[in-house]
């Protein structure tokens, strides 16, 4: 069945050409197009294009059928050319000409365009809820071991003392900018764009007003041109938010990676979250965090993929934009489950102590001990080069303390203001 059917026979090899996957994908989709239907129906109800008794029987009809999309009972048979159709099929064998009703003022178009902004509306608000979660963990393990140096590094050497604290509230911060993207995304698909019809909205005097409320929409997307176009640009704007987040815990994994061999021995993973060598007994492999690394490159281009089949596109509704369901909503949930592994992981990491007794570490304090100089007096240039003299002369004697006072320093590092920051950004 095809919301488009003409009577003229479709050729299968161009069917199957032009479904594609849809009918797998569409089943993320169900539930959101039911629930647009169910709103759909009481607007044309308030309007009087349906009657009193068609309304109610068709949005009981809709929460039966989202009851089996929620137990699994729901599927999209080859038949079926995607969600929109299979549900307009069940409405119409259950209710007959009601059933056929549904449609009226309405196109595919704005259907997925609805269907996907009330989902991608739900998975964002499921991202920012792991993302706290994860701030959460990392602000804990910055508490605990607040006091415990590290090792800084620029250019992969030896730099500046740094601590745990330092580390785990670091990337804890860099979480705040993520939710802060995430609201960016929220926001632009919190726009409601049902009643665009194909593009170009419908001379039925339908309420759009209505339907916004129904839906739970902040606010409407009010030109219909518009509202076609929102479909790639809040794909994009989700993708974009979606690698702000992946480029976090991409790099938190690949310190994990670095900081866990034994050239750093930094810290350690227990047996559980390291995997093993087919030949070499002793290997123990961080390959969770190794993949979380790989899964949150991968998603870093999405939104490239996602500009290159939208970008040259005029104005109204093509075709191409059904591929965009294909990279988004496998990287959804490929970032859920990274966030998930992150989240068991990282509170069973341990953390060295006395890692700066080791006596390659002592030129971390050379920065210490000449703004000491400048301090007691001496001139920063000529302290530079009397640190650096002494160095070359082996005669450099590492204080092995730290004394930084302004905020977000080592000694200082605003672990409450910065669970007030995220406070105000979630």
């Amino acid at each position: 069945m095809k919301l488009w059917e003409k009577g003229i026979p479709t050729d299968k090899q161009i069917e199957q050409f032009t479904v594609g996957n849809d009918r797998e994908l569409d089943l993320v989709l169900a539930k959101y197009d039911a629930l647009g239907s169910i709103a759909h129906a009481k607007m044309l109800g308030q309007i009087g294009l349906l009657t009193e008794v068609e309304t109610t029987s068709l949005v009981d009809a809709l929460n039966e059928i989202i009851a089996d999309i929620v137990v699994g009972n729901f599927e999209i048979e080859d038949s079926f050319e995607d969600v929109h159709s299979k549900i307009e099929y069940l409405l119409t064998v259950k209710l007959g000409d009601a059933g056929k009703k549904i449609h009226t003022a309405r196109s595919r178009n704005d259907q997925v365009l609805v269907d996907v902004h009330l989902y991608l509306k739900d998975e964002l608000k499921a991202i920012k809820e792991q993302v706290k979660t994860l701030f959460d963990l990392l602000m804990e393990s910055a508490e605990k071991h607040q006091n415990v140096l590290l090792p800084g590094y620029t250019h992969l050497q030896i730099a500046m003392p740094s601590s745990f604290g330092m580390w785990f509230s670091a990337y804890a911060e860099s979480l705040i900018d993520d939710i802060t993207m995430l609201n960016a995304a929220s926001k632009i698909v919190d726009q409601n764009p049902l009643g665009s019809a194909a593009g170009y909205g419908s001379s039925f005097p339908i309420n759009r007003t209505f339907t916004t409320k129904e839906l739970g929409f902040e606010t409407l997307k009010f030109n219909a041109v518009a509202a076609q176009m929102s479909r790639g640009k809040a794909e994009k704007t989700v993708a974009f938010a979606m690698t702000s987040v992946a480029g976090t815990l991409s790099k938190f994994a690949m310190d994990v990676c670095l900081y866990m061999s034994q050239n750093f021995d930094f810290i350690g993973l227990p047996a559980h979250l390291t995997t093993g060598s087919s030949i070499m007994p002793h290997k123990k492999n961080p390959d969770v965090f190794e993949l979380i690394r790989g899964k949150c490159n991968k998603i870093q281009a999405l939104p490239y993929e996602i500009t290159l089949i939208t970008n040259n596109l005029p104005s109204g509704y093509h075709r191409d934009l059904q591929l965009l369901k294909e990279g988004l909503f496998p990287a959804i949930q490929t970032l859920k489950s990274c966030l998930d592994i992150a989240i068991f992981s990282i509170k069973d990491i341990t953390v060295k102590d006395h890692i700066l007794e080791d006596k390659k570490y002592d030129y971390l304090f050379t920065v210490d001990t000449l703004n000491e100089m400048v301090v007691a007096g001496m001139p920063f240039r000529d302290a530079y080069k009397a640190v650096a003299e002494q160095l070359e002369a082996g005669t450099y004697k590492s204080p092995k303390e730290t004394k930084h006072t302004h905020e977000g320093s080592i000694n200082n590092l605003c672990l409450d203001a910065i669970k007030d920051k995220m406070k105000v950004a979630f």
